[in-house]
C-alpha cells in the first residue's frame, strides 16, 4: 500500500483551528498532512463531507456527528440504555416549563446541543434562553456533588484506557460544570472501577466509537451509580482535549490512536517494534 493512501485529513475553511493536532498527529502516525481526501482519512476537517466514493474515514462520520450534538446522542443513549442523568427532549418552550414545575424536586440543567467545554450550558429556571437557541431543547438533570468532578475514559481500536478525574483546584472558585476550559484540571485517577468501564464501553459501543477513538465523559451518583455524560471524538466542529498537564497520558493516547489506526489500515505501522514520534527519529 502506497504512503499516498492514508493522511491525517486537514483541509478547507476551517483547517486552520485543527491544524496544530493534524501536525501532531502526522507525527504520531507517520503519514502526511493532506487537504485532499484519500482512500483512508484520519478526518480533521474538510469541505468534502460526505466523503467521495472510495475514500474512508477511521473515525466513522456518523460517529463524529453524534459526539458534536448532544440532541442526537439522547436518542441513541435512550436506545441503547446507556446509563445516563433523565434527558429529555422539547420542542417548545412552553413544554419545558411545564415540564419543569412538575419535577420541581429535580435539579435540571439546559445544555447547548452543540456546545464543547460547556459552554452555553445553564441551570433550568423559568428564564427563556436566546430566540436563536438550538431546538429540540436539551434538558438534563443536574446531579450535585460535594465536589464537583468528572471522570474519562479513552478508547481505540476496542481498547478502553486511561482514568482520568476532572477537579477545580481546591483554592480555585468553582463552576456547575466542571470543564477544563473554565478552570478545571485534570489528574490521574487510578484504576477505573469496573462499572465506570462498563458503562463507558457501552456509551462508545452505542455510538460507533470504540472501534477508532473517543472518550467518555462520566460522573458518580451520590448513591454510587455511574453515568455517561456524554462522547467526544476528533473530527469537523471537536477535537479530544490533549492539554492534560501529564506527557505520559498524552503520549499514551497518540501511540493508542497510532496502533488502532494501522491496524485499521491493515498493514504493519511504519515505526517497526517500538512506536515513538517520526519527528524523533535518528
Amino acid at each position: 500500500m502506497a504512503s499516498s493512501d492514508y493522511c491525517v485529513l486537514c483541509g478547507g475553511d476551517g483547517a486552520w483551528a485543527f491544524e496544530p493536532l493534524a501536525r501532531d498527529l502526522a507525527a504520531a502516525l507517520w503519514v502526511e498532512v493532506s487537504p485532499e481526501p484519500r482512500r483512508l482519512n484520519y478526518l480533521l476537517f474538510t469541505d468534502a463531507v460526505p466523503l467521495p466514493k472510495g475514500c474512508e474515514s477511521f473515525v466513522p462520520l456518523d460517529a463524529i456527528g453524534l459526539a458534536a450534538d448532544k440532541r442526537r446522542l439522547a436518542h441513541v443513549f435512550t436506545r441503547a440504555r446507556v446509563p445516563i442523568p433523565e434527558t429529555r427532549l422539547f420542542d417548545l418552550w412552553d413544554e419545558v416549563q411545564q415540564f419543569r414545575e412538575t419535577r420541581a424536586e429535580t435539579e435540571w440543567c439546559l445544555k447547548f446541543p452543540t456546545a464543547s467545554g460547556a459552554s452555553g450550558h445553564r441551570m433550568l429556571t423559568e428564564a427563556a434562553p436566546p430566540k436563536w437557541w438550538p431546538v429540540p431543547f436539551v434538558v438534563q438533570e443536574f446531579v450535585r456533588l460535594e465536589r464537583p468532578e468528572v471522570y474519562r475514559i479513552y478508547a481505540a481500536g476496542g481498547t478502553t484506557f486511561g482514568w482520568m478525574a476532572r477537579r477545580y483546584p481546591t483554592d480555585a472558585s468553582t463552576s456547575p460544570w466542571v470543564a477544563h476550559a473554565r478552570g478545571a484540571r485534570y489528574e490521574r485517577g487510578g484504576e477505573a472501577p469496573e462499572a465506570a468501564t462498563a458503562v463507558a464501553r457501552a456509551a462508545l459501543n452505542a455510538t460507533g466509537l470504540l472501534g477508532s477513538f473517543g472518550c467518555v465523559d462520566l460522573l458518580q451518583r451520590p448513591t454510587g451509580e455511574w453515568v455517561a455524560l456524554e462522547v467526544g471524538t476528533d473530527g469537523l466542529v471537536n477535537h479530544v482535549d490533549r492539554a492534560l498537564g501529564d506527557a505520559d497520558m498524552e503520549n499514551e493516547i497518540q501511540r493508542r490512536i497510532a496502533a488502532a489506526f494501522w491496524h485499521w489500515v491493515g498493514v504493519a505501522p511504519p515505526w517497526g517494534t517500538s512506536w515513538r514520534r517520526r519527528e524523533l527519529v535518528g
